[in-house]
């Protein structure tokens, strides 16, 4: 499993007590902990109507999404009856389906392929069918197409298929490895991160694969880019300051700066639908756990969203 080229995997998994206790609204200045227990998490994700997060993580040895409320309480399984790992998941624009990844495991040997299930679990089925390493399914901003990493032309390029699963489309063919991909809000655009210039870097490109165009340069591994829910923003995870902090960029290459700025391992950024705050894992205080940071302050306030 390629878990995001770039990134620590191995996080120490210090534990405080679960929180279950609803907290207080998110305000300028140092993040809320949202959880505490400290084990390893990956792939985050706002519902679209604000109130959840979707994630991976490892509990009792089981790679398995689960989700948390964002106001804070119990962490919940979404998938309880799988026994195989299971990572990555994305919703729908309407918030009712989800797109992940599901290892099928045969032997020592994963077999990954593309599942798709209710937002509360049921009627999973396979959506996209194993070829290669499948992996980072995200539906499109009108739920129209799914685009997704695949090495089924023997190298990580980036996929489409419309919403039934048919008509794939290959976007990129380059021997280095495209990964992590992120529609634009307005579906025109896709970034992902590359490393076919050396060290993996942000680069945005047409959504039809045309106009590839790299976004950040400098030093270090730049990786998980996350678009503003306006357009006008993007997060992403870099290793140029020579620790994993959470940065901001705009889609024309000006405002680069560092947001998190901490000495610990912070990562995969994910923004709140309405843009004004932004969700990451870290390990600030020893284990693996979500943050939020309130934005207000940090960027001029989201451009209403056209319709």
């Amino acid at each position: 499993m390629f878990l995001g080229l770039g990134m620590p995997l191995a996080i120490s998994q210090a534990a405080d007590p679960p929180s279950s206790a609803p907290q207080a609204p998110d305000a300028p200045g140092e993040p809320r902990r949202l959880t505490t227990d400290g084990s390893y998490k990956y792939h985050l994700q706002w519902s679209p109507d604000g109130q959840t997060l979707l994630f991976t993580r490892i509990h009792e040895g089981l790679m398995a999404l689960w989700t948390i409320p964002v106001s804070g309480g119990p962490m919940k399984r979404l998938l309880p009856g799988h026994k195989e790992p299971h990572f990555d998941g994305h919703f729908s624009p309407d918030g009712q389906r989800i797109v992940y990844v599901y290892d099928r495991l045969q032997g020592t040997d994963g077999k990954l392929q593309i599942n798709i299930c209710q937002a509360d679990g049921s009627e999973d089925k396979v959506f996209i069918p194993h070829q290669a390493f499948e992996e980072s399914p995200r539906f499109h901003p009108r739920g129209e197409f799914v685009l997704w990493v695949s090495t089924r032309q023997k190298n990580p390029d980036l996929f489409t298929v419309d919403a039934q699963g048919k008509n794939e489309k290959r976007l990129t063919n380059h021997p280095a490895l495209d990964l992590h991909p992120a529609w634009s809000p307005d579906g025109r655009q896709i970034a992902f991160s590359s490393n076919r210039h050396g060290p993996q870097k942000i680069y945005l490109m047409d959504a039809d694969g045309s106009n590839v165009r790299r976004l950040t340069d400098g030093e270090g591994l730049d990786s998980w880019p996350a678009w503003r829910p306006d357009g006008q923003w993007l997060a992403f995870a870099s290793h140029r300051s020579g620790n994993y902090d959470i940065w901001l960029i705009r889609p024309d290459g000006q405002g680069l700066r560092n947001l998190t700025c901490h000495p610990a391992h912070d990562t995969c950024p994910a923004w709140s639908p309405d843009g004004r705050r932004l969700a990451f894992i870290s390990n600030r205080h020893g284990g693996s756990d979500i943050y939020i940071l309130s934005m207000d302050g940090h960027l001029p306030l989201p451009r209403p969203r056209e319709k």
